[in-house]
């Protein structure tokens, strides 16, 4: 049976903030109750025709933010409206406004606060904040990670309005979150992108070199800095001569999984069906992870240029940029770049007066970790649930809208502009990587450095504490290493040597201080929370870990083994039949703090 909201009607706020999105209503059929007082023949012609607007269901989760952005949450006459404008069944539509965490679809103030309470924040002071907050009487809401390691611990106020204020406090102390939230137009400014670059403006940076060089919103600038100059060999090498480069310069996937750019990519643009879709991840969501938003809010042109290099290679002419919903500053700099790049026929019906046509649209996501798997964002694009899609087929074949799609990270994606203008050999031969360093460090922040380069040297750079306790690689999916284990090359081969894994590039450092059995419960709960709820193993096995770990917090040794050995029956399980990498790899740190560090023994 279908949810039926009744006579449920919007309030004009509700209504102008949908009709700003989608443009007035033509007819009766899509007016909320009591709109029009008589129904036409041509209102029941359109009715008849609703096709076109079943066509704009990718438009539901652009709706809800419009909805969210100008009142603070959903009610259901708001959501009853735009389910009728875009004649999405009102069922489907509660239940993707009730899978994102950003949207609420109860009565809520105005003002939301959000404070970081996950992995690096955690070692930075984010109890204590939140102890300071209560303290002071100030509402706020635990939050995942913010992306915001660098400047832990963090906060992020949104007070609801046309236009929404926010207000990003990092490092955050109760007293400025508290000013923040009373007055959010007020908050002190971000400093600059560069501030999370601690080797910013020194020789040898390749994906970090205009970070901080250049204005993120003068596309001359980057121009002169070397921008759009992929793009006119791109052009001239024609798209296979591109497929070629990337393939002949092994880029493998930033996102974790290593998979060949260059093959991806060809397998997209050989196949028939069309048109085809590039899609850029930039939805960055595992704790610890930061650089994609460092490289947006520092260099969004160059996302914007590979973006374009990337469709013209797989013969895509829309590409899809899919955005963290808590990075509005990076949200708000892509969008400049992208209406500057249109403006200077960078973007559009002839680029660069080539006779291509390929535009971008930024889409927000809106707080599911899940969403960083490729069909599970591909599925809020298209206005559903973020739940990811049983593989194959693979998205070469049916990804965005059931067709060919290539979808890559910010990362990977940026590392295509040095391989056109410096050749495949060039970059091969000194192909770098970004990590993010977080955590009981001196310099927390993105470093760029050539694979191979080790742990240690990494830490050496990032300043590491007296006394070293553990080191997380790969965020909450990835795996911990001892102190003595410095030696490990960072690159996918070595860690994957090394019984660990590279992942996105988290390198979160703990020192002695920080309760190890605190940090992993606090993993457990993040799994727990972002788990989808699609597959059984992952559903059931994320809650049986984190019941598990919370037993065992104050245990060790005997007392600890029963449950240690249902962990590993659990791990098991979810590893082997969980349909995506959420639930493969929601054990994968936990069982290496108790193999590795001998937590609990």
């Amino acid at each position: 049976m279908d949810l039926r909201f009744g006579d449920s009607k919007p309030t004009d706020e509700e209504r102008a903030a949908v009709d700003a999105l989608l443009g007035p209503p033509e007819s009766a059929w899509e007016a909320a109750p009591g709109s029009f007082v008589d129904r036409t023949s041509a209102d029941l012609r359109w009715a008849r025709g609703g096709r076109a607007a079943r066509e704009r269901r990718d438009l539901l989760l652009p709706g809800l933010h419009a909805v969210n952005d100008r009142v603070g949450w959903i009610s259901e006459g708001a959501l009853a409206y735009l389910c009728r404008r875009l004649t999405v069944p009102p069922a489907e539509a509660y239940g993707v406004a009730t899978f994102y965490s950003m949207f609420s679809v109860r009565p809520r103030p105005a003002t939301v606060v959000q404070v970081c309470t996950d992995l690096a924040c955690g070692a930075r002071g984010a109890a204590g904040l939140c102890a300071g907050m209560e303290a002071a009487g100030v509402p706020f809401e635990r939050s995942p990670c913010l992306g915001l390691c660098e400047r832990a611990p963090a906060a992020l106020v949104v007070r609801a309005g046309e236009p929404p204020v926010h207000a990003v406090v990092a490092p955050a102390r109760a007293e400025a979150v508290a000013k923040a939230a009373r007055v959010p137009h007020d908050a002190p400014a971000e400093p600059g992108a560069a501030h999370a670059v601690p080797q910013a403006g020194e020789e040898g940076l390749v994906l970090l070199r205009r970070v901080g060089a250049v204005d993120p919103y003068s596309l001359d600038e980057y121009r002169a800095h070397g921008g759009y100059a992929a793009l006119r060999r791109a052009f001239a090498l024609g798209p296979a001569g591109v497929i070629r480069e990337v393939t002949e310069a092994g880029l493998v996937g930033r996102g974790g999984a290593a998979f060949p750019t260059g093959r991806k990519w060809q397998a997209t643009a050989a196949q028939p069906d069309g048109p085809h879709y590039v899609v850029c991840n930039a939805d960055e969501s595992e704790p610890g992870t930061f650089k994609d938003r460092v490289v947006m809010e520092g260099d969004p042109y160059a996302l914007v240029e590979a973006m374009t290099v990337a469709g013209y290679a797989v013969g895509a002419h829309r590409g899809y940029l899919y955005l963290r919903g808590e990075y509005p500053r990076a949200l708000h700099r892509l969008e400049h770049a992208v209406g500057q790049a249109r403006a200077r026929g960078l973007l559009g019906d002839d680029v660069l007066g080539q006779g291509y046509a390929f535009d971008i649209e930024i889409r927000r996501g809106a707080g599911a970790y899940i969403c960083g798997e490729e069909t599970a964002l591909f599925n809020s694009i298209e206005g559903r649930r973020g739940e990811p899609r049983s593989k194959p087929p693979f998205p070469v074949e049916k990804g965005l809208f059931g067709k060919p799609t290539a979808a890559n990270n910010v990362e990977t994606l940026v590392n295509v502009l040095p391989i056109l203008t410096g050749g495949a050999a060039a970059f091969a031969a000194a192909e770098t990587k970004l990590f993010c360093v977080s955590g009981s460090v001196e310099r927390p922040g993105v470093y760029e450095l050539p694979f191979g380069a080790t742990l240690g040297e990494l830490l050496g750079l990032a300043g590491p504490p007296e006394r070293l306790r553990a080191i997380l690689l790969g965020g909450a999916a990835g795996g911990f290493v001892r102190p003595d284990e410095l030696d490990i090359p960072l690159t996918f081969e070595g860690t994957r040597a090394a019984g660990t894994t590279l992942g996105s590039g988290v390198v979160l450092v703990l020192d002695d201080s920080v309760a190890l059995p605190r940090v992993l419960l606090r993993i457990a709960e993040f799994f727990r929370d972002e788990s989808c709820g699609q597959c059984v193993p992952c559903r059931v096995g994320t809650v049986r870990q984190e019941e598990a770990l919370r037993r065992i917090a104050e245990r060790t040794g005997a007392a600890a083994a029963d449950d240690i050995a249902l962990l590993r029956e659990v791990g098991r399980a979810m590893r082997d039949a969980s349909i995506c990498g959420l639930g493969q790899t929601a054990w994968n740190a936990v069982e290496s703090a108790i193999d590795r560090l001998g937590a609990y023994a």
